[in-house]
Order: C-alpha cells, then sequence, then structure tokens
C-alpha cells in the first residue's frame, strides 16, 4: 500500500473533489476529459486517486465515527474533511482508528495549519510571529530556552524577536532573531532574509551564512549561491502576488497554489511573458485579467480543472 508521503496534501485534495463530483452524479462528457486528464497528467494523481478508492472500500467495513461521517453525510463539508483526512493519514491508520499512533510530521495533523487560498497568522509569544501561506503546516515547539519551528509543508514567515531554529526536510536554519521566508519544495527548500541573518545547515553540509537582502535554495544537491531578493519575495504575506517579466507557466504555478484543483498552462503560451501584482485573494479575476493583456483564453472545464491556451 501506499504511504501518504506518495502524494503531496494539495494532490489529495484534488482527488478528494474528483471524488465527491463522481458522487454526486455522472460526470458531462466534458468534466469526464478533465477528470481523465487529470489522472493522466502524473503518477502522484494516479496513487492518490487509487489510495482514496481503497479507503472508500475499506471504510464500508468499519464502524466508527469517522467512517460514519465519510460515508453517510452526502454533500457535507464534514464527509469531505473525514475523506481528507482519511486520504493522508492512510487508509490503514484509518480504519484502526485510535489503534496506532499518527505520524509527527503529517501536515494534516501540524499544530498550526493554513488551508489552500488562505493565510494564517500565529503569535509564538515574546513578540515573535509566523504568518503561513496557503496550504502550509507547522510544530512549534517553545520549551524553555529551545524555541523549534518545523515546517512540514507550504510556506512561511517568520518575525523573530528572539532564537529560533526552523527545521525543513533538507536541514536546519538558525537565526538570532529577524524575519526570514521559508519555502519547502518537494526536493530543496528555499529562504529569503528580510532582516537579521540565518545560519543554513543542509542534512549532512555544512553550515552558511546568508545576509539581509539575500535568498538562496538548498537541498541534497547542495546549497545555490546567495542572489539578492526578487520583487516577488515575501509578496504573499501582503495578499500580492508579483511578476516581473515572469514566464506565464511558471506565473499559473504560482498561482495554482491558491486555488484548488489544477490549472494547466498550454505549452505553447508557456514561454509568454507577464508582469505586474496581482491580488491573491481573486484569483478568477486575474485570470480574467490574463484574457485582456495576453493572447490566450481561459477555458474552465469545471472549477477544479481550468487551462490557460493559446487565443484562437
Amino acid at each position: 500500500m501506499n504511504s501518504p508521503a506518495d502524494f503531496s496534501s494539495q494532490v489529495a485534495e484534488q482527488a478528494v473533489h474528483w471524488w465527491m463530483e463522481i458522487q454526486q452524479g455522472p460526470l458531462t462528457p466534458r468534466q469526464q476529459i478533465a477528470w481523465q486528464q487529470w489522472l493522466d497528467a502524473h503518477g502522484e494523481h494516479r496513487r492518490a486517486w487509487e489510495h482514496i478508492q481503497r479507503v472508500n472500500q475499506r471504510l464500508r467495513g468499519v464502524s466508527s465515527p469517522l467512517a460514519h461521517a465519510a460515508l453517510n453525510a452526502p454533500k457535507s463539508a464534514g464527509r469531505r474533511q473525514a475523506l481528507k483526512l482519511l486520504l493522508i493519514l492512510g487508509a490503514g491508520s484509518a480504519v484502526t482508528w485510535g489503534m496506532r499512533e499518527h505520524n509527527p510530521l503529517t501536515p494534516l495533523l501540524a499544530d498550526y495549519r493554513s488551508p489552500i487560498g488562505q493565510r494564517r497568522k500565529v503569535s509564538l509569544g515574546d513578540g515573535s510571529q509566523v504568518q503561513l501561506n496557503t496550504a502550509s503546516a507547522v510544530d512549534v515547539r517553545v520549551e524553555g530556552q529551545q524555541r523549534l519551528i518545523r515546517l512540514l509543508e507550504g510556506e512561511m514567515l517568520l518575525t523573530a524577536a528572539q532564537a529560533f531554529q526552523v527545521q525543513t526536510t533538507q536541514g536546519l536554519l538558525k537565526t538570532q532573531g529577524g524575519r526570514l521566508n521559508v519555502r519547502q519544495f518537494s526536493d530543496h527548500t528555499h529562504v529569503a532574509v528580510f532582516e537579521g541573518s540565518a545560519e543554513l545547515t543542509p542534512d549532512g553540509g555544512s553550515p552558511r551564512m546568508l545576509q539581509t537582502a539575500q535568498q538562496l535554495s538548498f537541498g541534497a544537491r547542495g546549497i545555490d549561491t546567495p542572489l539578492p531578493l526578487d520583487a516577488n519575495s515575501g509578496a504573499w504575506a501582503d495578499g500580492m502576488l508579483v511578476a516581473a517579466h515572469m514566464r506565464l507557466g511558471d506565473f499559473l504555478d504560482e498561482l495554482g497554489r491558491y486555488r484548488r484543483g489544477q490549472l494547466n498552462c498550454a505549452a505553447n503560451v508557456a514561454d509568454l511573458l507577464i508582469s505586474g501584482t496581482y491580488p491573491l485573494d481573486d484569483s478568477e479575476r486575474i485570470l480574467d485579467l490574463l484574457e485582456i493583456s495576453l493572447p490566450v483564453k481561459v477555458r474552465r472545464f469545471t472549477r477544479y480543472w481550468v487551462t490557460v491556451e493559446a487565443k484562437v
């Protein structure tokens, strides 16, 4: 059986949404095509879909409050949340509800989480604060002199009034105070320092200092050379997406983080360049603006499957 680590929580949510669409009635021909495209787009999608099918099958033989909520409330938010929980935790742990310990690194069970498309501020005491970007999760441990944040998923902006450590999948960051943005990717961590400095130590590597107004990525391949902050660094904290001659494909990848479902870019328009400042709280408006500023057409197969393609 695949483990929860075989697919991200965002893909898990996409699978849940498609499953809910199918349960509410037969898909239209256009929806059927969109679902098949989603399924075939990545092996991660297929693993999540197969997993939710297994979960659904096993739940029918389980007596628990969670299983009851998942199966007996067809259109409720409770069912959606129960299914999401089962999908991310894994069928094995779900059907043995309460009989085995959960994985402490599972983002769904984190101390603090933010849903897709939303941001969240958390006070850490002593004037320190962490702000979570879309679909992000952290565990926080403040015990005596130890102040540790584990970034389990997504992106965070830490405003530290005193010493803090930040653990990511790829290594450890230490700061004596300041403001830094940390984003967790599947194979690397990206760090941007706005105030103060940070010491980065990749797993198995040597420490490196990152100073104010610098950013870099580090991971299994090593530590990149520090670069100056760019126009979009930390702009999400103010609810903005800033593009400065950004490829449309990259722009839509970023915008897709703030929307449920799949936002695709056709290959023949992916290299178009876009500039501007866009409010993240209204992604539909941003898509409408693309049709005005670029020679593209936004096709909405369903609310969860949108493709930007060349205008004909």
